[in-house]
């Protein structure tokens, strides 16, 4: 072997050596790499399965309460075959049928065009007939999307398109959607596939039709737009109504009064879009889906044509109110909805939506409290004494509320004069300032529960300040009138009065013996409904300066006619279904609010209000009248607001509470006959109440004292216990000697000291005792308290003002 051969072979042995170190090195690559990524797949699916593991386990909390319907519930929830609903009175004769403007005619399977269901299902669920109620992977999507907050859920099936509209809310909680896809499953285990789909063709929304009526269905759609059935549609017009769900309102070719839209772009372009899902989906050929696109389809819109009518009143749409409120409740109970859920706006509004549903198209009998005779005889009034309250400045409303004390029941109403010209319910819906008419449940039954207060104890009527924030602490508190100013008047005499010092001294003292600016509120006005505001904390909240309704207002007089025992009112005794099977019954929920003492005086104080006739003329107007109806043992309170915006009077009897507002719908100032136009229009309502019905106002019942209420023996000058005389900075007084009796809930009259009321100063307190008690022993050095004495009388009497304010 030659030298260069030598050489040459080593150089080959040395490259295949390399050769082959490098392929080992790759070859280590390779199987480190593919190790990695099985390691890494591995994990991944690890990652998977705990992960499906953790969404099943998830899923499967959420649905773990889920009541699976049979088959025969499923078919009528999906079917939701229309049938008409009424509105009875109490004697279950009919107020109305239910209004609806939906309007739904149900076809068969057969009598709907071909076309048309391959054109839905094309468009709104392409796999339709493969899947089995729901798709999988858009239920991971959905899972993924809730646990992580990104993404949207969507991917609905027909099948859940047709159950959350039918049998579910439209709350977005993945619960609901988890129900959702539980149920769709179900359905389609039960019914056939056309099935599924003729149901969700008979009931899905499709927009207005020529009237401008709401439609519901595939038949209403065809009749309403193109004046076809449902079997005839050409296949843009089935493109077109397939399009319509979507979007309903906006892809409609209607406005609400049944006139064709200007612009129809949007719905003709969505049937475009139809059309091309047909085409890509092979359900239509290249030829079919350009003549249907190129169709002018405008040319079969339907023109404008008369509504059908149906007129209301504020009967009926109160009472649709009540029954949506309580069956929407009822329906989230169902759902194991939580109160502090149901208390969101959007979830209350889902579930009060689908209780319209329900009761429009259910076949229901809403039965309500309402009397027929009684609430024809009231709107008979308000028409015929409607203009005793006109004050020139236009027409004055009214809102009028009638309740049986015992049960709470609403027994009639009056929602305001002419429902015509305004139909604006002013019983139920305007909130107006309570003025004065809350004193009783908020100033007086609250003390005199508490045993702060007697009916003669005596009370500051000298000039103050509020002192409830900075900003106005150096304001006078004004009453109406500057009559009985500089003393200290009875408790009787405060309230009848309608006086607003008092009653802003009992108030503070009330919150400073709680030791809570809330403790009224919480204690006493939550547990009859009245609204939370932070208003009742505010020194002013005597005044009436919190906004409530007619029937808010009423519930606290309820309450004390009621032994203190409030019921809330209620309009619907009972909703039945069309076998007439009870879905709801109303209950009854009792809540002792006052004490038996309390409410019974409150009443004796109230009585006082009506027979002094000082802040009204109700009595003598009622005898004038009927005076077998004025011999009822009537009680109540007035109220009025700054410049006479708003003026109240409720009245109690032992069986009935009587409310009434008036008032501008603008808020325009009254003058000061409006009190006396409010007394006059109310006792003609009274009796046009009574001469309906004599025995729901019991003229023979009487209010009486409970047998628990303290009555002391007390001094008609201090409103304490009496003594024979009292010594004050050397100068004894001898007190006057008349006594009166004072009836307590609980604790009882102290025995008379110097300060013996409620409120005042020590000058005002020096001040009282000088005009009222005899001087029997004065020493040489009281010149200068006398002198002081009579500088607070001048400061006080100069400080009275007649400015108008809450009475």
């Amino acid at each position: 072997m030659t030298f260069l051969a030598q050489k040459s072979r080593n150089k080959l042995k040395k490259s295949s050596s390399a050769t082959h170190g490098a392929l080992f090195y790759l070859n280590v690559v390779v199987r480190v790499i593919q190790s990695l990524f099985l390691l890494v797949v591995s994990l991944g699916v690890m990652a998977g399965a705990f992960g499906l593991g953790i969404g099943a386990g998830y899923f499967a909390y959420l649905v773990e309460d889920t009541q699976l319907p049979t088959k025969e519930k499923m078919a009528a929830e999906l079917g939701n075959l229309s049938q008409t609903s009424l509105l009875t009175y109490a004697d279950n004769s009919t107020i109305a049928t239910v209004n609806s403007d939906l309007q739904r005619t149900m076809v068969a399977s057969d009598k709907i065009s071909d076309l048309l269901k391959k054109a839905i299902v094309s468009t709104e669920d392409e796999n339709f007939y493969q899947h089995q109620g729901y798709v999988p992977k858009a239920v991971l999507r959905a899972l993924v999307s809730e646990v992580t907050g990104i993404g949207s859920s969507g991917g609905s099936t027909l099948t859940q398109q047709l159950v959350k509209q039918q049998m579910l809310t439209d709350e977005t909680t993945f619960k609901r959607k988890a129900n959702e896809i539980i149920l769709a499953h179900l359905v389609d285990k039960n019914f056939s596939k056309d099935q599924i789909l003729t149901m969700y063709l008979n009931v899905s929304p499709f927009g207005r039709n020529n009237k401008g009526e709401n439609i519901a269905g595939v038949q209403e759609a065809a009749k309403g737009i193109f004046g076809v059935d449902a079997s005839q549609l050409n296949l843009a017009q089935s493109a077109f109504i397939a399009g319509l769900p979507q979007s309903p309102i906006s892809y409609s070719p209607y406005n609400n009064d049944g006139t064709i839209k200007k612009d129809v772009s949007l719905g003709l372009k969505r049937k475009d879009f139809v059309l091309f899902s047909m085409y890509r989906n092979k359900t239509i050929s290249q030829k079919e889906y350009d003549e249907a696109k190129a169709y002018d389809l405008k040319k079969d819109f339907l023109p404008q044509a008369a509504a059908n009518t149906n007129e209301q009143s504020f009967l009926y749409y109160a009472v649709m109110d009540q029954a949506k409120a309580v069956l929407g409740e009822k329906l989230a109970n169902e759902a194991k909805i939580s109160k502090k859920e149901y208390a969101k706006e959007e979830v209350k509004d889902a579930y009060e939506t689908l209780a319209e549903q329900k009761l429009t198209n259910g076949g229901y009998t809403i039965h309500s409290t309402i009397d027929k005779t009684i609430y024809q005889a009231m709107q008979d009034a308000a028409i015929t004494y409607g203009y005793q309250l006109d004050d020139g400045n236009g027409t004055v409303e009214v809102g009028n509320v009638l309740l049986d004390n015992q049960t709470g029941r609403i027994i009639g109403f009056v929602g305001g004069r002419d429902y015509a010209t305004n139909q604006f319910n002013h019983a139920f819906s305007a909130e107006r300032q309570a003025g004065s008419a809350i004193k009783p449940a908020l100033v007086y039954g609250p003390a005199i529960d508490l045993g702060l207060i007697g009916t003669e104890t005596r009370v500051s009527n000298y000039p103050t300040t509020w002192g409830g924030s900075s900003t106005d602490s150096n304001e006078p508190v004004v009453n109406a009138t500057p009559y009985n100013m500089n003393t200290f008047q009875t408790v009787r005499e405060a309230i009848s009065w309608s006086n607003n010092i008092p009653a802003y001294q009992i108030y503070q003292n009330t919150l400073n013996k709680e030791g809570s600016s809330s403790y009224v509120y919480d204690h006493y006005l939550s547990k009859m409904n009245y609204p939370d505001v932070e208003q009742w904390s505010y020194p002013s909240a005597p005044l009436g300066v919190v906004d409530l309704t007619v029937l808010e207002q009423t519930g606290g007089f309820q309450a004390l006619a009621n032994g203190g025992v409030y019921q809330k009112a209620y309009m619907i005794s009972s909703i039945t279904d069309s076998s007439g099977k009870p879905i709801y019954e109303h209950k009854e929920d009792p809540v002792q609010v006052y004490s038996k003492a309390a409410a019974s005086i409150m009443n004796d104080l109230m009585r006082s209000v009506l027979t002094s006739e000082i802040t009204s003329k109700y009595r003598p107007l009622l005898t004038q009248l009927n005076p077998t109806l004025a011999s009822a043992d009537w009680v109540g309170k007035t109220g009025t607001t700054n410049d006479y915006k708003d003026s109240w009077l409720v009245v109690s009897t032992p069986s009935i509470t009587l409310s009434s507002w008036t008032g501008h719908d603008d808020g325009t100032p009254s003058d000061e006959g409006a009190s006396l136009r409010q007394a006059t229009y109310m006792a003609n309502l009274a009796n046009a109440i009574y001469l309906s019905s004599p025995e729901t106002i019991d003229v023979a019942a009487k209010f009486s004292l409970d047998s628990s209420v303290k009555k002391e023996t007390v001094n008609t000058f201090t409103g304490e216990k009496n003594i024979r005389s009292i010594t004050i900075n050397g100068t004894t007084y001898a007190l006057p000697s008349a006594t009166t009796t004072s009836y307590w809930a609980k604790t009882g009259a102290s025995d008379t000291q110097f300060k013996f009321g409620i409120g005042g100063t020590d000058s005002n307190y020096l001040n009282y005792w000088q005009k009222g008690a005899s001087v029997t022993k004065k020493s040489n050095n009281d010149a200068t308290g006398s002198s002081s004495s009579k500088e607070e009388k001048k400061d006080a009497e100069s400080s009275s003002s007649s400015n108008e304010k809450n009475n």
